[in-house]
């Protein structure tokens, strides 16, 4: 329960008796809804903090169980049974009841203020059954391939889970007997132990809060109820997905407890390099061999494309090694459903093996582009230190 409740009067924000009927609750609710709505008071943040109000109180009264504790909990501390926080008990002048503060005791968060109360309502005799209890999250990894990843796969996952005894089927009791209901709690679990006034929940000794006693163990659980569970579930892994990305599949991990949703799966993904493509972001790169000839003169290549194919990619003339050509929509799926780019780099060929003739011509295209010096740049950059560099690098090798 939230602290803020008990200085909420929420039958009075809703405009009805605290004995209004479920269904006269939710006529309210929706008429007021209906007015207060945002859309039909664009820019009223009087209107829109009403509407939220509203919805808090519809929110409890709605619940039969949230409305209990929050009548219950009004009803208590109007009456001075323990003072409301931060003021005294019911009446004017001063509290016939302690004056006490609950963030002193609880601290300023709401959460252990809200435990407090649901010791007092929900434990001990009569109480509650032990609320249901989510199944644990349950990691595990893969390895996929680069394809795969682009287009996203559904795997088989086999899973090892706490689970129900598969031999008591979760009752720790030995087979043809069954479990006693605890009487130091009534089967609730927890116990409640009164400490000046204010009754706190504890876990029940005698049962260690499962609500059940087990005279004879089952064999194989040893009367915890619990085992461990091998299953095999269908884990689906988005397209676009990279290496070292962690998936989150609802409600695959372990099952839950006395109805309790089941965990989630986490599952790490790793994807295989390919052997011509690499990933980058959403595109995916390649490099491209072109020969000499195509570079200089100009042309149309052949590119590979991820998932087959090819695309023809025109080669502008006098295009250098190192240049990067962008072919859009043939990357990898985006998570708005696009592609991103093929990013496709020129790497100009240069043959090991020449003919006779191949040299020959090599030969002549050298005489006829004899003015043509790439470095004088190069020397003009570095100063007078090139002439003294051109003797000691004479020796020296290819790294």
């Amino acid at each position: 329960m939230n602290k803020d409740w008990l200085d909420k009067d929420f039958y009075a924000l809703l405009g009805v008796s605290k004995t209004a009927t479920a269904e006269t609750i939710k006529k309210e609710y929706r008429a007021l809804a209906r007015k207060l709505h945002p859309d039909k008071n664009p820019g009223d943040a009087k209107a829109e903090e009403r509407f939220k109000q509203v919805s808090e109180a519809y929110d409890v009264l709605s619940d039969p169980a949230k409305r209990s504790e929050y009548d219950e909990a009004r009803a208590m501390f109007a009456s001075g049974g323990y003072g409301r926080p931060g003021f005294g008990g019911g009446g004017g002048g001063r509290a016939s009841g302690p004056n006490v503060n609950m963030e002193d005791l609880f601290g300023a968060d709401a959460g252990g203020f809200g435990d407090f109360l649901g010791g007092i309502f929900n434990r001990g005799r009569g109480g509650r059954a032990p609320a249901p209890r989510r199944g644990q999250d349950v990691e595990s990894e893969l390895t996929i391939s680069f394809d795969d990843a682009l287009d996203g796969v559904t795997v088989p996952l086999r899973l090892s889970s706490e689970a129900a005894c598969s031999s008591c089927h979760g009752t720790g009791a030995k087979a043809g007997t069954v479990p006693r209901m605890c009487a130091a709690c009534d089967g609730s679990g927890q116990i409640a132990r009164n400490a000046g006034g204010f009754a706190f929940p504890e876990t029940c000794t005698s049962c260690r809060g499962r609500g059940l006693i087990v005279d004879e163990p089952c064999s194989q659980c040893r009367g915890s109820g619990r085992g461990l569970s091998t299953r095999t579930v269908q884990a689906r892994i988005p397209a676009g997905v990279r290496d070292g990305a962690r998936i989150k599949l609802k409600a695959k991990g372990g099952p839950g407890e006395r109805g309790g949703p089941a965990g989630d799966l986490l599952v790490l993904v790793h994807v295989s390099p390919h052997a011509v493509f690499t990933r980058k972001g959403d595109s995916i790169a390649i490099t491209v061999p072109v020969t000499f000839t195509e570079a200089a003169l100009g042309g149309e290549v052949a590119v590979p494309t991820p998932r087959g194919g090819s695309v023809t990619l025109k080669v502008p003339a006098g295009t250098t090694a190192g240049r990067t050509f962008r072919i859009r929509g043939k990357g990898a799926m985006k998570k708005d459903g696009t592609h991103g780019d093929l990013l496709a780099t020129v790497d100009i060929a240069v043959p090991q093996n020449l003919s006779a003739a191949a040299k020959e011509a090599l030969e002549a295209y050298g005489l006829a582009t004899a003015d043509h010096d790439p470095r004088k740049d190069l020397r003009a950059m570095a100063g007078g230190h090139a002439t003294a560099g051109a003797a000691s690098g004479a020796a020296a090798g290819s790294v």
